[in-house]
């Protein structure tokens, strides 16, 4: 069974994010500590590994990605860069991304447009970034005014723009983490896909897969289906998820 799981928000959480005093570091960045687990997920993700392909499925650059230690040692996979970079045991399948980019071909005039409207937006707050000629990625003071902007001028049949707090995101339709999902499971040959996710990228991971598990917030607003299990509010995301996981499908 592979375990196809967001890392920000759904297993790790930054420090501004109150998870309790049991919680152990899980990222360094510029000497200083940015990002934990409970203490409690950290002990039940070496269990869930231990019964699962762990495959870590993250909009995070590789360098991003490889700045967090689980404590479980290196996974055999992880797709980063939202489902467009292939990692096995931590080196980059070339080939993988080269069909990422054929798969997205199709939207790189809107990207290059996209990075032009982006750049003369009078809200960004930050530089725009080409993310390995697959998705841009920046930050906006007005993040709902930037994305209106670029939705009336964009061809939203071949790409999705998304805000996540201040960050404003522009992705071609065909780059999401449930066509990764897709990908690595013919890839492996492996049956069954469990997955977790707590956001509007991971929509399409938890669509895909055979089980998934989400906020019930985010279930909602979405309109998932009964078959995906909705964790109430009130548990730590993390905790529910791992706990759920070796309860009741492993």
């Amino acid at each position: 069974m592979i375990f196809n799981s967001d890392l920000d928000n759904t297993l790790i959480y930054s420090y501004k994010h109150n998870i309790g005093e049991d919680k152990v570091c899980v990222e360094i960045y510029q000497g200083r500590d940015i990002s934990f687990m409970t203490g409690k997920s950290y002990e039940l993700l070496k269990m869930v590994r231990e019964k699962t392909i762990f495959v870590p499925t993250t909009t995070r650059t590789i360098e991003q990605y490889n700045r967090i230690d689980l404590g479980t040692g290196a996974p055999p996979f992880a797709l980063v860069c939202n489902g467009g970079v292939l990692l096995a045991d931590g080196v980059e399948d070339e080939s993988w991304y080269q069909e990422s980019l054929d798969l997205t071909a199709d939207s790189g005039n809107e990207l290059e447009k996209a990075a032009r409207l982006l750049k003369q937006d009078p809200d960004r707050s930050f530089e725009v970034r080409n993310v390995r000629n697959l998705f841009l990625f920046t930050k906006s003071e007005k993040p709902e005014m930037s994305i209106k902007r670029l939705s009336a001028v964009l061809d939203m049949d071949l790409v999705d723009v998304f805000n996540n707090g201040l960050k404003v995101y522009v992705v071609p339709k065909r780059l999401d983490k449930g066509t990764a999902v897709k990908r690595l499971k013919k890839m492996l040959h492996e049956g069954r896909v469990i997955a977790a996710g707590d956001s509007e990228f991971d929509v399409p991971m938890l669509k895909a897969a055979d089980y998934a598990i989400a906020p019930e917030k985010l279930a909602e607003r979405f309109a998932l289906g009964d078959e995906v299990i909705r964790l109430r509010e009130g548990i730590v995301f993390s905790d529910g998820v791992l706990e759920f996981i070796l309860r009741q499908l492993l």
